[in-house]
């Protein structure tokens, strides 16, 4: 079992910058992927950008290279969306997720533990 607890996330005005953080805790090894997801009501949870471990690879969406920077603290099991530039259209619930296995993927039906969702509002 891992355990994903969220922190960050809140209101901002368009222009702004907010940052997210992800601890993990648990059955970890080297050898996963962390994500971001977010989700509007009525939509699917699209994939904003993941890290692989164990390399430090990254990966956006194109809706969001450029603004937004994934990163990790090996030392405290803990990965980052600083989020940069924000328009109106960032704005929902925005999930951390865990994937148990070494290999990228943007479906969120491959990941296996997720964390809670916090709200980023982004006003205009």
């Amino acid at each position: 079992q891992v355990q994903l607890v969220e922190s960050g996330g809140g209101l901002v005005q368009a222009g702004g910058s907010l940052r997210l953080s992800c601890a993990a805790s648990g059955r970890t090894n080297s050898n996963y992927v962390m994500s971001w997801f977010r989700q509007t009501p009525g939509k699917e949870r699209d994939f904003v950008a993941a890290i692989r471990w164990s390399a430090g690879s990254t990966y956006y969406a194109e809706s969001v290279k450029g603004r937004f920077t994934i990163s990790r603290d090996n030392a405290k099991n803990t990965v980052y969306l600083q989020m940069n530039n924000l328009t109106p259209e960032d704005t929902a619930v925005y999930y951390c997720a865990f994937a148990a296995r070494n290999y990228f993927t943007d479906d969120a039906r491959w990941y296996d533990f997720w964390a809670q969702g916090t709200q980023v509002t982004v006003s205009s």
